[in-house]
């Protein structure tokens, strides 16, 4: 048995492997994980019912468990008939995630095709889908390195 956050098997075998620049993408229950995946990546499924897990919930276990240098937002195009005229609120939860995880790394936001296209990109080494129902809530983490003592 593992004393870490992350127990979930699969999950933790493909983050083992994967490497700086790998990406990971953590789905809301909205995106088409099936076919908008990285030719390489790996589908996990944790999307038991609408509202399970969150997109936040994932992404803490995974913040404490891999280096990650960099963590994307999917952008909402001006002409997107579901865009928010603010951050979508979920964005605010993963800032305050990053800030209680003592990091400095800023939430960026990747335009909506700009996002497809670093999620199918050979880079992509698993998608983590929920059943986040926040709209606008999916995260894509780029790993970073592991430094000397870490």
């Amino acid at each position: 048995m593992l004393k870490s956050e992350l127990i979930h098997p699969e999950i933790s075998a493909i983050v083992a492997r994967a490497g700086h620049s790998s990406k990971i993408l953590i789905a809301d229950g909205n995106y088409p994980a099936s076919s908008a995946i990285g030719p390489g990546a790996q589908l996990v499924s944790l999307n038991l019912a609408p509202g399970l897990l969150s997109v936040a919930q994932v992404f803490k276990v995974l913040l404490n468990s891999v280096p990650i240098e960099a963590v994307n937002t999917m952008g909402m195009p001006d002409d997107d008939p579901y865009k928010l005229e603010q951050d979508p609120p979920v964005w605010n939860e993963y800032r305050e995630i990053l800030t209680n995880a003592k990091s400095d790394i800023e939430l960026k936001p990747i335009q909506r095709w700009d996002f497809y296209d670093a999620v199918a990109s050979r880079d992509h080494v698993l998608t983590i889908q929920t059943g986040d129902q926040a709209l606008w809530a999916n995260l894509l983490l780029t790993v970073g390195v592991r430094r000397a003592g870490e």
